[in-house]
């Protein structure tokens, strides 16, 4: 072996141990392994560990460009020693460090400056320049906030202070989202690995199949399906696309799709799995944090809404199926029986979550962990089309999911900066005070504004990232507006995730463009238009808080009815059919009348509005229905004479 070779494999083995400990270390710190052993370990000693291990793991792994790489530089390589020594010691010594602070040690600038450093590179590298820009403007901002003219005015900072602040505080980038991110988040990738190493990617893909294959527009019904069962638990939308969609996009090409429609399909299935329960792109554990309320209540409140967002995607493909006369895919003989009866034990890792979750009311880790044991329990036990666990692949999936947790760790310690800079210097409180008043009392151009903010600043960016600095940087607003917290967090939740489907850097669709080999920008516009119900469902929640599982049972059931209505007959007017082809009139009426359904709450009129809206749809719909069935018959009279 040339010495190359053996600097390449001695990396390789590095990078798998560093990353299979940040595991190990995540599942001791969850069974409470240091206390049980008498030992009394800080969180941000634990924190400061993991983000060690993260930054030398990404600097031995990626290469300038963000590309993976086998041979390390002696420039990389030593950034990330000093990186792993630093945070080493900071976690060794952080008790002491933390009772020095306020006399400002020469050690605790070399932590920050370090930390500083090494996660805004990081995030240049595997977050991309948007987040990296973002970070570096609001550090930018904490050393001149003294100098900006007019409410945005802040507290004067020096360089020293300011890396010493970000970069070791436990209000900066050992914080909330960090805490989050190393202790919640990294045992539901954890979990998710092992359900694809075990065969359950397979299985859930084959279920969508076998469930919904069969009736007309299959093919696309299956990745809607099968991307909102994958794409709640992976985390990432662009992953799912990539994951799912080398199957179910040419699998909607062959049934008669386009081209982009089978990518937008994708993108708009997949980046609906950030929004849907029970993990929601691992946001839903930050936002409880956030918040300060139960994970459940987070799962509940953002049921229905994702519950409305796939009907409007379901709604949509079928409706282009029956308009462009696309049949049913090729099942392969799949029937739901065959699929379970092969992979009936998937079910009970999910079963043991849910139960954890919201019957024992354990805490979101604990659930996590107890459905992993579930998996690695199952998985051993029995394959899937063959694919097992095995020792090897099990250790394989501890490397994996190391590998995959470090761009979430550098995201939630960058954003961890912004949220120091807000609370340092004011600047959280003046933001707050500038949107509120550059918009007065007029709450429907407060929830405009913010949507277009939220949309901007997600744009690039991962699920967790975006929440993070969304709820540091919009919600408050919104709260301070009157809006309840809950409909706040889940509003920027929303369209920070719209950033994945709207051009100009729309990532989820792009992606999808790469497998389809389409104009990415088109791709985007055409996610856009069979998503748009994604982009008013979060005014309905505000407006409407049964939406969100608030309120009596009976107007929770209306407020439903109203929506699904309403977004049914909007979704037919914009494919242009319903019982048949809608000409363009029929269309816009179609689009006025769903608009006029949705409870949508601005208007002084009230629910008989809406109600009276929703009858005339229901007529309207019963009367296409006869004119279709009346077409029919006679085209049928007429080819049998």
């Amino acid at each position: 072996m040339t010495p190359g070779a053996q600097a390449s494999s001695l990396n390789r083995i590095l990078v798998a141990g560093l990353a299979s400990t940040m595991i190990v270390a995540c599942i001791l710190w969850n069974i409470k392994a240091p206390t049980r052993l008498g030992l009394a370990i800080l969180p941000q000693q634990y924190m400061a560990f993991q983000l060690g291990i993260a930054l030398a793991v990404a600097y031995l792994r990626f290469g300038f460009n963000g590309q993976d790489k086998t041979r390390v530089g002696w420039v990389d390589g030593t950034i990330a020693a000093i990186a792993f020594v630093t945070l080493m010691y900071a976690a060794w010594d952080f008790a002491w460090l933390l009772q020095e602070q306020a006399y400002r040690p020469w050690q605790i600038t070399v932590i920050g400056t370090v930390v500083t450093l090494a996660v805004l590179e990081g995030v240049r590298r595997r977050a991309g320049l948007m987040l990296f820009s973002i970070v570096s403007l609001f550090l930018v901002y904490a050393l001149v906030a003294d100098k900006v003219p007019g409410r945005l005015i802040g507290k004067e900072l020096s360089p020293e202070r300011l890396v010493q602040y970000a970069g070791f505080d436990p209000n900066a980038v050992f914080s909330t989202p960090l805490a989050v991110g190393t202790i919640v988040v990294m045992l539901f990738v954890f979990f998710g690995q092992l359900l694809l190493a075990a065969g359950g990617g397979n299985f859930f893909t084959d279920l969508a199949m076998a469930a919904t294959g069969r009736t007309r527009g299959g093919s696309a019904k299956i990745s809607v399906v099968g991307s909102a069962l994958f794409g709640s638990i992976s985390g990432s939308a662009v992953a799912n696309v990539v994951t799912t969609g080398v199957v179910t996009i040419p699998l909607m090409n062959r049934g008669g799709y386009s081209k982009r429609d089978a990518g937008a399909i994708e993108a708009v299935a997949s980046t609906g799995g950030q929004l849907t329960p029970p993990i929601m792109g691992a946001a839903a554990f930050l936002m409880a944090e956030f918040l300060d309320i139960p994970y459940l209540a987070v799962a509940g409140a953002a049921l229905l809404p994702a519950a409305l967002y796939y009907l409007a995607v379901f709604t949509q493909v079928d409706l282009i199926a029956a308009r462009d006369k696309i049949a049913s895919a090729d099942t392969d003989g799949l029937t739901p029986r065959q699929v379970l009866r092969e992979g009936w034990h998937f079910i009970l890792p999910f079963a043991v979550l849910l139960l954890a979750l919201f019957v024992w009311r354990m805490d979101p880790e604990e659930s996590a962990l107890l459905s992993s044991v579930a998996i690695v329990g199952v998985g051993f036990l029995r394959g899937y089309r063959g694919e097992r666990l095995t020792l090897r692949t099990l250790g394989r999936v501890f490397v994996d999911t190391g590998i995959a947790m470090i761009n979430l760790i550098l995201v939630v310690a960058a954003a961890g900066f912004v949220i120091g800079v807000l609370n340092i210097t004011g600047l959280g409180f003046a933001l707050t005070l500038v949107l509120v008043d550059t918009v007065g009392s007029n709450l429907s151009l407060l929830l405009i504004a913010s949507a277009a903010i939220c949309i901007i600043l997600g744009m690039g960016m991962p699920t967790s990232g975006v929440y993070v600095l969304l709820a540091a940087l919009v919600a408050p607003s919104l709260v301070q507006a009157g809006i309840t917290p809950m409909a706040a967090h889940l509003f920027i939740l929303y369209f920070g995730m719209l950033s994945m489907i709207t051009p100009p850097v729309a990532l989820a669709a792009f992606a999808a463009a790469t497998i389809t080999r389409d104009d990415p920008l088109l791709t985007g516009v055409a996610s856009m238009r069979i998503g748009w119900a994604a982009f008013i469902i979060p005014f309905l929640f505000v407006a409407t808080p049964e939406l969100l599982m608030e309120g009596e049972t009976a107007r929770m059931g209306l407020m439903m009815a109203l929506s699904v209505i309403g977004i049914i007959a909007v979704t037919s007017g914009i494919v242009g059919y319903w019982s048949g082809p809608l000409n363009l009139p029929l269309r816009g009426l179609v689009v006025v009348l769903g608009l006029c359904t949705l409870p949508l709450g601005f208007l002084p009129a009230g629910d008989i509005f809406h109600e009276i809206a929703a009858g005339l749809c229901l007529v309207l719909a019963l009367l296409l229905a006869l004119r279709g069935r009346f077409h029919h018959e006679n085209t049928k009279g007429g080819i049998q004479s």
